[in-house]
């Protein structure tokens, strides 16, 4: 059988996890996120976060707290601001537009987006009342390319969003990741005070499902509980994706899951390197896309399975290799000894 370094969402989940949900299959719990675990839970992060004033839902997945958040806070005549490569343009099946929202695409080679890329997008939207207002700037951390944002980076981008008037929404599929990445200065801290939404992804980081959208902006609180129900988001069951995070955010085991799939990723990279393979990105995280010659990569692929992510040339093109909280060391040092033997 194959390894697979597609993703980080192979496997079930965290052992701890499955453990919490087994000890807890009795309890009797409040509906809708009522249940003492979600309640602990949302505690935890706020006191992670060290806001108190923040509010925080549970959903099941990514492109719905996307989908969720954008159409929530955006009046129908505004809209949103993306990267090219962002997931919301790229992987979601048009959900946001089919919410009546357009999306202005910023081409970006290292997936991230900076004041100056956005001011030629305000410029651009000025023709008032005939084009859409930009309202929302959305990022993700670690990006699609694998990439994070410094501290720096983001302080510009939210005093940037703050002086224009702009919410600044920050995606966190693999939030963990980009906090953990041995170059990354970001806190969690950081993150909540910086930006209006952001939500923390469990689903990439070792849950079953679940994000949890955390809510910095109070002028955007206001009613959000009711977005959550009428998008289908609000689970009878809601224990499900509080016991979760509840396991997650104790001892930090969120932050080691994401810390061990960071450190098997560079062993990966750091051993390409040293053979002198190129990258399309140069990535800290969990994710890392090596440009490599089609042979080795048809010689890579009869025992790893991945992504040939983009075709360089005839000869070569990039793969993206993804590693997992739960990817041990035989497949990444079998996948090292092939490529050593090979290169």
């Amino acid at each position: 059988m194959k390894f697979s370094f597609k993703n980080d969402y192979s496997e079930g989940c965290h052992p701890a996890i499955l453990q919490a949900l087994l000890e807890h299959n009795l309890d009797q719990q409040a509906g809708y996120g009522e249940d003492e675990y979600s309640l602990q839970a949302k505690e935890l992060i706020k006191e992670k976060i060290k806001n108190p004033n923040s509010e925080i839902y549970f959903v099941s997945g990514g492109t719905q707290a996307n989908l969720i958040v954008i159409s929530s806070v955006l009046r129908p005549y505004q809209c949103a601001i993306s990267a090219a490569s962002g997931h919301i343009l790229n992987n979601e099946t048009g959900a946001i537009e089919a919410t009546g929202h357009k999306i202005l695409s910023i081409e970006k080679q290292d997936g991230k987006l900076a004041p100056e890329d956005i001011v030629h997008v305000l410029e651009n939207h000025r023709n008032v009342p005939h084009q859409v207002m930009p309202k929302l700037v959305y990022i993700s951390n670690s990006t699609e390319l694998g990439t994070i944002y410094t501290l720096n980076e983001l302080e510009d981008l939210s005093k940037f969003c703050k002086e224009n008037k702009l919410y600044l929404f920050m995606d966190g599929a693999r939030m963990g990741h980009g906090l953990t990445s041995e170059i990354s200065d970001l806190t969690l801290e950081k993150v909540a005070e910086l930006t209006d939404i952001f939500y923390l992804g469990g689903t990439k980081n070792g849950a079953l499902i679940g994000e949890a959208i955390v809510i910095n902006n109070q002028e955007l609180q206001q009613d959000f509980a009711f977005n959550i129900k009428q998008k289908g988001a609000l689970l009878a069951k809601g224990r499900l994706l509080g016991i979760q995070f509840l396991e997650l955010m104790k001892n930090d085991l969120y932050f080691d899951l994401a810390k061990h799939a960071n450190q098997q990723a560079m062993k990966i990279k750091n051993a390409m390197k040293e053979k002198g393979v190129h990258f399309l990105s140069d990535t800290y995280t969990n994710q890392i896309f090596p440009i490599l010659n089609n042979d080795l990569i048809e010689k890579l692929s009869e025992k790893f399975e991945f992504y040939v992510w983009k075709k360089i040339d005839g000869n070569f093109s990039a793969i993206r290799l993804i590693t997992s909280w739960n990817t041990d060391d035989k497949p990444v040092n079998d996948f090292i000894e092939i490529l050593k033997n090979e290169l």
